[in-house]
């Protein structure tokens, strides 16, 4: 039996999340309901990536529309499928807004596959959505439905540690690692050699801390030194500080659960490296209440804003904790914040920004696409350092998983590269109570 040919519907929510999604369907045909292009129109005001994004996703429908209109399927392009908006969307058969009600877009969207799939009966239609609830609808009435998969990645990469431990090193080349602090590669790593990769090498009872260097093929020592009053607690911080700190990194990625210390090292980083910088940008996204905009909270922009910043100030408070009030230290991260050198803000307060000789920290960036990491990426100027902390497993938007999220897809296509480290931080040091909680809850 022939294999039947693919029609791919797509929902706001895919489009919303990767502006190209037409274009990343191969060979098979492409269509998207009336009421996406509505929706479309509704979210092309402002400057946030999702508006962006429906303003390009509008633009392109313009662009390959230009010699015809949207009723007839547009081809897409050499070993591309076509392209169509449904107008129709009232099924002959079982009616969607019968079933779950009348006047909620997501019936509509469902009714319009449903049509299609009535008019294409020699074609595979599916439902692509990022919307959980909408795919089970849709499955619940008979319609093959999926996520958009496209930059997703494998589970089991993100559950690899980021080091490796490596047995039987001769006691010899311990040795020679802590007189020496640098010592050649010379194939002691193996098949484990990864740029800026973390080791930890171990004869018996004896072990060495390690970082591969790329440009030198060395193996250099990783210590447990104070940055800026920080000790680090466990080999992960401190291979988290060796990155933060080293010069020729120019992009990290901290991965770890709450209580791990992502954030506080490296905000305790960036203080200890001021000097390198124009300014320190500690951001994070701002994530509705309850997916409602922030617009709804009482007071002016500050007062709204606060609730979602407290947590990055709280680690700023601890650094300066470290040391007393009249000690220069203290004085000195006082003045920074004072004259603007130190920046704690929303993501979306600084979009569009050119980001030169700044160490930009984004915080919680699993709640990024994968499109927002590459923005605030190439926004990056020369002498600029970028690190993205966040836990893969606490997503706290709608439309993004473990696995399609900004930060696991950063740290799956980056891995190796020279200019990028990635350090997975598994133990919590916040509190044993904390532990407990990361544990068995």
């Amino acid at each position: 039996m022939a294999k039947k040919n693919k029609l791919f519907v797509l929902d706001t929510s895919v489009l919303l999340h990767d502006h190209d999604a037409i274009m990343h369907f191969e060979r098979h045909d492409v269509a998207i309901p009336i009421t996406v292009l509505e929706e479309l129109d509704k979210f092309k005001i402002g400057n946030d990536t999702k508006n962006f994004s429906a303003r390009e996703v509008i633009r392109f429908i313009d662009k390959i529309s230009a010699n015809g209109g949207l009723q007839q399927w547009i081809n897409l392009g050499p070993n591309l499928g076509s392209f169509k908006v449904l107008l129709d969307s009232q099924p002959k058969g079982v009616d969607a807004e019968t079933v779950y009600g009348v006047g909620k877009n997501d019936h509509k969207i469902i009714n319009a596959t449903l049509a299609v799939k009535e008019q294409e009966p020699k074609k595979e239609v599916i439902l692509v959505t990022k919307d959980i609830n909408l795919r089970i609808k849709a499955k619940a009435l008979g319609i093959l439905a999926e996520d958009y998969e496209t930059g997703k990645v494998h589970s089991h990469e993100l559950e690899q540690t980021s080091s490796s431990t490596i047995e039987g090193i001769e006691s010899e080349t311990i040795k020679q690692l802590f007189l020496k602090g640098t010592i050649d590669e010379d194939g002691i790593l193996g098949n484990q050699k990864v740029a800026n990769g973390y080791y930890i090498l171990k004869n018996g009872k004896s072990s060495g801390l390690a970082y591969f260097d790329p440009h030198t093929d060395t193996l250099q020592r990783v210590e447990k030194e104070y940055t800026s009053g920080i000790k680090p607690k466990n080999a992960e911080q401190a291979f988290a500080i060796n990155a933060l700190m080293n010069n020729n990194i120019k992009l990290v990625a901290l991965q770890g659960v709450a209580g791990t210390g992502k954030t506080l090292l490296a905000l305790a980083a960036a203080l200890e490296q001021h000097k390198l910088f124009q300014q320190i940008i500690l951001a994070r996204p701002l994530v509705p209440l309850s997916n409602k905009e922030i617009g709804f909270l009482p007071g002016d922009a500050k007062d709204k804003i606060g609730p979602y910043m407290e947590p990055l100030w709280d680690n700023l408070k601890f650094i300066k904790s470290q040391f007393g009030e009249n000690e220069k230290r203290h004085k000195h991260i006082v003045e920074m914040e004072e004259n603007g050198r130190i920046l704690i803000t929303p993501l979306a307060f600084i979009r569009g920004r050119s980001l030169s000789n700044i160490l930009f920290i984004v915080d919680e960036a699993q709640n990024l696409t994968p499109h927002e990491v590459k923005t605030i990426i190439t926004r990056a100027g020369e002498g600029t350092k970028i690190v993205f902390t966040g836990d893969v497993h606490q997503i706290d938007t709608p439309y993004l998983d473990e696995n399609s999220n900004g930060l696991a897809y950063l740290i799956d296509r980056l891995k190796g590269q020279n200019l990028f480290a990635h350090v997975r931080l598994e133990k919590g040091e916040r509190s044993e109570l904390a532990n407990l909680a990361n544990d068995l809850l």
